[in-house]
Protein backbone atom coordinates (compact mmCIF):
# COMPACT_ATOMS: atom_id res chain seq x y z
CA UNK A 1 0.00 0.00 0.00
CA UNK A 2 1.67 3.41 -1.29
CA UNK A 3 1.78 6.49 1.55
CA UNK A 4 -0.17 9.21 0.72
CA UNK A 5 3.07 10.99 2.54
CA UNK A 6 6.96 10.63 2.86
CA UNK A 7 7.77 10.13 6.18
CA UNK A 8 11.32 11.32 5.81
CA UNK A 9 10.23 14.77 5.31
CA UNK A 10 7.73 14.89 8.39
CA UNK A 11 8.85 17.23 10.87
CA UNK A 12 10.48 15.41 14.56
CA UNK A 13 8.03 16.67 16.81
CA UNK A 14 9.64 15.35 19.69
CA UNK A 15 13.25 13.07 20.90
CA UNK A 16 12.79 11.20 24.22
CA UNK A 17 15.93 11.32 25.23
CA UNK A 18 14.87 11.70 28.36
CA UNK A 19 14.31 7.85 29.18
CA UNK A 20 17.65 6.33 30.28
CA UNK A 21 19.25 4.17 27.51
CA UNK A 22 19.98 0.67 28.01
CA UNK A 23 23.30 -0.20 29.96
CA UNK A 24 25.33 -3.19 28.21
CA UNK A 25 25.15 -5.23 30.70
CA UNK A 26 21.23 -5.42 30.05
CA UNK A 27 22.24 -5.81 26.17
CA UNK A 28 24.57 -8.96 26.64
CA UNK A 29 23.26 -12.49 24.86
CA UNK A 30 22.92 -14.13 28.57
CA UNK A 31 20.63 -11.19 29.80
CA UNK A 32 18.38 -10.76 27.13
CA UNK A 33 17.91 -14.75 27.98
CA UNK A 34 17.59 -14.42 31.30
CA UNK A 35 14.51 -11.80 30.32
CA UNK A 36 12.59 -14.43 28.29
CA UNK A 37 13.25 -17.14 30.85
CA UNK A 38 11.64 -14.32 33.72
CA UNK A 39 9.65 -11.78 32.08
CA UNK A 40 9.12 -8.70 34.04
CA UNK A 41 5.32 -7.38 34.32
CA UNK A 42 5.71 -4.86 31.86
CA UNK A 43 3.06 -2.99 29.37
CA UNK A 44 3.86 -2.28 25.51
CA UNK A 45 3.43 1.06 24.69
CA UNK A 46 2.27 0.93 21.06
CA UNK A 47 -0.11 -1.81 20.28
CA UNK A 48 -2.44 -0.61 17.46
CA UNK A 49 -1.85 1.89 14.66
CA UNK A 50 -5.03 3.54 13.03
CA UNK A 51 -6.83 1.76 10.10
CA UNK A 52 -5.97 2.65 6.66
CA UNK A 53 -8.66 0.41 5.17
CA UNK A 54 -11.23 -2.11 5.82
CA UNK A 55 -9.67 -5.44 4.59
CA UNK A 56 -10.10 -8.34 6.90
CA UNK A 57 -6.88 -8.58 9.67
CA UNK A 58 -4.47 -11.10 8.62
CA UNK A 59 -1.87 -12.74 11.21
CA UNK A 60 1.80 -12.62 10.69
CA UNK A 61 5.60 -12.64 12.08
CA UNK A 62 8.20 -11.44 11.99
CA UNK A 63 11.60 -12.34 13.62
CA UNK A 64 13.75 -9.74 15.48
CA UNK A 65 17.14 -11.17 15.01
CA UNK A 66 19.65 -10.43 17.54
CA UNK A 67 23.01 -11.36 15.81
CA UNK A 68 25.88 -12.17 18.31
CA UNK A 69 28.83 -9.97 17.16
CA UNK A 70 30.91 -8.68 19.54
CA UNK A 71 27.52 -6.61 20.62
CA UNK A 72 24.31 -7.77 19.86
CA UNK A 73 23.07 -6.15 16.36
CA UNK A 74 19.44 -6.50 14.91
CA UNK A 75 19.22 -7.82 11.21
CA UNK A 76 17.15 -5.60 9.18
CA UNK A 77 16.09 -6.03 5.32
CA UNK A 78 14.83 -2.38 3.04
CA UNK A 79 11.83 -3.72 1.08
CA UNK A 80 11.87 -3.45 -2.80
CA UNK A 81 9.56 -0.49 -3.58
CA UNK A 82 6.92 -2.34 -5.97
CA UNK A 83 5.64 -4.66 -3.34
CA UNK A 84 1.94 -3.97 -2.39
CA UNK A 85 2.09 -3.45 1.35
CA UNK A 86 4.94 -1.43 2.91
CA UNK A 87 7.27 -0.99 -0.32
CA UNK A 88 10.51 0.70 0.91
CA UNK A 89 10.43 0.29 3.97
CA UNK A 90 12.54 -1.01 6.40
CA UNK A 91 11.46 -4.00 8.28
CA UNK A 92 12.13 -7.13 10.14
CA UNK A 93 11.76 -10.26 7.81
CA UNK A 94 8.96 -12.39 8.03
CA UNK A 95 5.12 -12.22 6.57
CA UNK A 96 2.04 -13.90 6.62
CA UNK A 97 1.21 -16.80 8.44
CA UNK A 98 0.60 -20.24 6.28
CA UNK A 99 -1.49 -23.09 7.07
CA UNK A 100 1.26 -25.10 7.13
CA UNK A 101 3.17 -22.70 9.96
CA UNK A 102 3.28 -24.90 13.38
CA UNK A 103 3.39 -21.71 15.42
CA UNK A 104 4.13 -17.80 15.34
CA UNK A 105 7.56 -18.81 15.85
CA UNK A 106 7.52 -21.33 12.70
CA UNK A 107 6.04 -18.29 10.38
CA UNK A 108 9.19 -16.30 11.45
CA UNK A 109 11.55 -18.59 10.94
CA UNK A 110 10.13 -19.98 7.85
CA UNK A 111 9.94 -16.58 6.04
CA UNK A 112 13.19 -15.36 7.30
CA UNK A 113 14.66 -18.27 5.31
CA UNK A 114 12.94 -17.72 1.98
CA UNK A 115 13.38 -13.62 2.20
CA UNK A 116 16.85 -13.57 3.34
CA UNK A 117 18.11 -16.85 3.44
CA UNK A 118 18.97 -17.52 7.21
CA UNK A 119 18.86 -20.39 7.98
CA UNK A 120 17.15 -22.46 11.21
CA UNK A 121 20.22 -23.92 12.72
CA UNK A 122 21.73 -20.50 13.25
CA UNK A 123 18.82 -19.29 15.20
CA UNK A 124 17.86 -19.72 18.57
CA UNK A 125 14.25 -18.22 19.20
CA UNK A 126 13.85 -16.71 22.39
CA UNK A 127 10.42 -15.65 22.76
CA UNK A 128 7.62 -13.75 21.42
CA UNK A 129 6.48 -10.50 22.16
CA UNK A 130 2.97 -9.21 22.35
CA UNK A 131 1.33 -8.57 19.24
CA UNK A 132 1.40 -5.64 17.10
CA UNK A 133 -1.42 -4.28 14.55
CA UNK A 134 -0.29 -2.45 11.48
CA UNK A 135 -2.51 0.56 9.81
CA UNK A 136 -2.91 -1.88 6.86
CA UNK A 137 -4.31 -5.23 8.83
CA UNK A 138 -1.29 -7.38 9.85
CA UNK A 139 -1.60 -8.52 12.96
CA UNK A 140 1.74 -9.38 14.11
CA UNK A 141 4.19 -11.05 16.45
CA UNK A 142 7.45 -10.24 17.01
CA UNK A 143 9.75 -13.25 17.76
CA UNK A 144 12.38 -12.44 19.46
CA UNK A 145 15.70 -14.84 18.26
CA UNK A 146 19.39 -15.01 19.32
CA UNK A 147 21.60 -15.58 15.61
CA UNK A 148 24.98 -17.45 16.11
CA UNK A 149 27.22 -15.45 13.38
CA UNK A 150 28.50 -17.42 10.21
CA UNK A 151 25.19 -17.73 8.48
CA UNK A 152 24.70 -16.67 5.06
CA UNK A 153 22.72 -13.85 3.46
CA UNK A 154 21.04 -14.65 0.52
CA UNK A 155 17.94 -12.12 -0.18
CA UNK A 156 14.89 -12.92 -2.58
CA UNK A 157 15.23 -10.09 -5.11
CA UNK A 158 11.91 -9.61 -5.73
CA UNK A 159 11.15 -8.52 -1.91
CA UNK A 160 14.50 -7.33 -0.28
CA UNK A 161 16.34 -4.13 -1.57
CA UNK A 162 18.76 -4.61 1.00
CA UNK A 163 19.83 -6.55 4.29
CA UNK A 164 21.59 -4.90 6.89
CA UNK A 165 22.53 -4.56 10.76
CA UNK A 166 22.10 -2.36 13.60
CA UNK A 167 24.08 -2.12 17.08
CA UNK A 168 20.89 -2.72 19.38
CA UNK A 169 22.64 -0.18 21.59
CA UNK A 170 21.54 2.43 19.40
CA UNK A 171 17.92 1.08 18.82
CA UNK A 172 17.53 0.77 22.77
CA UNK A 173 18.37 4.59 23.29
CA UNK A 174 15.40 6.65 23.25
CA UNK A 175 17.80 9.26 22.44
CA UNK A 176 17.84 7.93 18.72
CA UNK A 177 13.98 7.98 18.99
CA UNK A 178 12.35 10.32 17.25
CA UNK A 179 8.49 11.51 17.09
CA UNK A 180 6.21 12.62 13.67
CA UNK A 181 2.66 13.05 13.32
CA UNK A 182 0.87 13.04 10.27
CA UNK A 183 -3.08 13.17 9.35
CA UNK A 184 -4.26 10.55 7.71
CA UNK A 185 -7.82 9.83 5.76
CA UNK A 186 -8.63 12.46 8.46
CA UNK A 187 -7.41 10.84 11.81
CA UNK A 188 -3.71 12.02 13.16
CA UNK A 189 -1.69 9.16 13.29
CA UNK A 190 1.87 9.66 15.40
CA UNK A 191 4.85 7.22 14.79
CA UNK A 192 8.41 6.76 15.58
CA UNK A 193 11.87 6.91 14.00
CA UNK A 194 15.02 5.86 14.07
CA UNK A 195 17.08 6.77 11.71
CA UNK A 196 20.42 4.87 11.38
CA UNK A 197 23.56 6.46 9.22
CA UNK A 198 25.27 2.95 8.15
CA UNK A 199 26.72 1.29 4.96
CA UNK A 200 25.04 -0.32 1.90
CA UNK A 201 26.09 -3.97 0.31
CA UNK A 202 28.68 -1.73 -1.72
CA UNK A 203 30.17 -0.18 1.31
CA UNK A 204 28.76 3.18 0.55
CA UNK A 205 27.02 5.56 3.62
CA UNK A 206 23.47 5.39 3.72
CA UNK A 207 21.02 6.58 6.10
CA UNK A 208 18.47 3.83 6.84
CA UNK A 209 15.28 5.38 7.65
CA UNK A 210 13.72 2.61 10.41
CA UNK A 211 9.42 4.55 11.15
CA UNK A 212 6.74 2.48 11.58
CA UNK A 213 5.95 -0.91 13.04
CA UNK A 214 9.29 -1.49 12.65
CA UNK A 215 10.02 1.45 15.03
CA UNK A 216 7.46 0.93 17.28
CA UNK A 217 7.87 -3.00 18.01
CA UNK A 218 11.51 -2.17 18.44
CA UNK A 219 10.39 0.47 21.40
CA UNK A 220 8.25 -2.07 22.73
CA UNK A 221 11.26 -4.17 22.83
CA UNK A 222 13.17 -1.39 24.61
CA UNK A 223 10.26 -0.93 27.21
CA UNK A 224 10.65 -4.83 27.29
CA UNK A 225 13.81 -4.74 28.62
CA UNK A 226 14.05 -1.89 30.63
CA UNK A 227 11.26 -3.38 33.10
Amino acid sequence: MALSFDPQTLPVVGIDDHLPALTAAVLRSDAVRQRFLMPPVWTPEVKKEPRFNDRAPAHASVLVALVERDELTVLLTQRTDHLHDHPGQVSFAGGRVEPTDADAAATALREAREEIGLEAPFVDVLGAMPTYTTGTGFVVTPIVALVRPGFDVNPDPFEVADVFEVPLSFLMNPANHRRHAVEVNGAQREFLSMPWDGVDEQGQPRRYFIWGATAAMLRNLYRFLAA
